[in-house]
């Protein structure tokens, strides 16, 4: 009797858990994460207006989402897929997200990474001048905000400023 209640309840885990899986990753398109397509982070129609900001932003033809918003490692890159990609369907689900998506403390980090990551050389050159060598520390998006998404960066400006209240990647 105890192990017809214990199959019981395994197999109704797994069934959820296979339900929960199938519409994630299908009727949802929790697949299109795993690719490259930036068009997959305007799955959500919260994310159009970041998407269509970077449509028309000057990195258009040079990254795509994952370039900036995604370590430039293979487990780095997943983990942060899969937090964010957590976060994002469970408030997006919910509905439980604010007006003004935020980026969050780590995805800004991860951003800064991938800043100077790509743009090694002039950052270590800027660094290490004098002039700009006492602002060490000093994040590029403080200057160069609009780079990724152009007409969103003007809203984004004000809510660098502001804590953390959503998680989000703008993948």
């Amino acid at each position: 009797m105890r192990m017809t209640r214990l199959s019981l309840v395994l197999a109704l885990l797994v069934g959820l858990a296979i339900g929960i899986g199938g519409y994630a990753f299908i009727y949802a398109k929790g697949y299109s994460y795993l690719l490259n397509d930036p068009s997959a982070c305007a799955n959500c129609h919260v994310m159009n207006d970041q998407y269509s900001g970077w449509i028309k932003s000057s990195h258009h033809s040079a990254a795509t989402c994952n370039d900036c918003h995604t370590p430039h490692n293979l487990v780095g890159k997943y983990a942060v897929k899969a937090s964010n990609g957590f976060f994002h369907s469970f408030y997006f689900t919910t509905g439980l997200y604010p007006d003004t998506i935020r980026i969050t403390d780590l995805d800004r980090k991860v951003v800064e990474s991938a800043c100077r990551h790509c743009h090694e050389a002039i950052t270590q050159a800027i660094d290490s001048n004098s002039v700009h060598g006492r602002a060490q520390g000093v994040q590029c998006t403080r200057c160069h905000l609009s780079v990724g998404h152009s007409e969103s960066a003007a809203s984004l400006q004000n809510d660098l400023a502001q804590p953390n209240t959503f998680r989000s990647n703008h993948e």
